[in-house]
């Protein structure tokens, strides 16, 4: 591996690079804030892409994308004189500092769990009035529920053991197959909704991300799918052409290889 001074140079060059980009690039020049916000979330979404598929050489170019993100966000910054670099990696240090007394205090913790807690209490510290602040109202669903289950977890506000949360999952089924009797679309929609964060929750117990446990489904289902269409292809057939009893044979060929 590199060297410290090997790494801060190469840091160092980036930042030189983006400044040359940014003085002399047309593209790099119109860019704002809001500009590289969407390219900045796709860019995370294929870094966990690469992290899925355990595709490390993958892993180390999105992580470059990302990190030119950043450093562009901060010369963005520095051009209003609001901020740079420096006052990003700076106050990122003061925050992970202040979050780990048992590193950088005389606080002694236990295990995980108890500096899991510890964070969300000194957040509160910070001026926080509610530890659900820091999930992001962007985040996508799934993922929103995860976050504000951990957080609340955080503070105690918890199930003690899995069984109870996998009783809780059997209540909000029996709930939406009452509303599904009823016909009541829009409390379908409520009862459906309780059921998958019920599920999430009940995830977190067997430490699942539920996340990476839908996108592996999604993933196996379309390799499944793909088979089934070229099976097609190779007998001329569209899959429009053929019953669900055919297709039937080529999925259950799929699910073994």
């Amino acid at each position: 591996m590199n060297t410290r001074q090997t790494q801060l140079d190469s840091f160092s060059r980036l930042l030189d690079i983006m400044d040359d980009l940014r003085e002399k690039c047309p593209w790099d020049k119109k860019q704002t804030l809001e500009s590289l916000r969407h390219l900045t979330i796709e860019e995370t979404y294929e870094l966990g892409d690469a992290i899925l598929n355990n595709d490390l050489q993958e892993v180390k170019k999105e992580l470059g994308d990302l990190l030119l993100h950043i450093v562009f966000y901060a010369k963005i910054g520095s051009e209003s004189n609001d901020f740079d670099i420096a006052d990003v990696c700076n106050e990122i240090c003061e925050k992970l500092i202040f979050r780990h007394p048992h590193i950088y205090g005389d606080v002694e913790v236990a295990d995980e769990e108890e500096v899991k807690r510890n964070w969300e209490k000194l957040k509160l510290k910070e001026g926080k009035k509610s530890v659900l602040e820091g999930v992001p109202k962007g985040l996508p669903a799934l993922v929103k529920a995860s976050r504000i289950q951990d957080k609340v977890k955080g503070v105690g506000f918890d199930w003690e053991e899995p069984h109870q949360v996998w009783d809780k999952v059997q209540e909000e089924l029996q709930e939406l197959q009452e509303e599904v009797a009823k016909g009541n679309q829009d409390a379908m929609e409520s009862e459906f909704g309780d059921v998958l964060f019920s599920l999430i929750n009940y995830a977190r117990f067997l430490k699942i991300n539920p996340e990476d446990a839908l996108e592996r489904t999604n993933k196996k289902f379309i390799k499944r799918f793909q088979y089934l269409e070229n099976k097609a292809v190779e007998m001329g057939k569209s899959l429009s052409d053929m019953t669900l009893s055919e297709m039937d044979v080529f999925w259950d060929e799929a699910k073994k290889i």
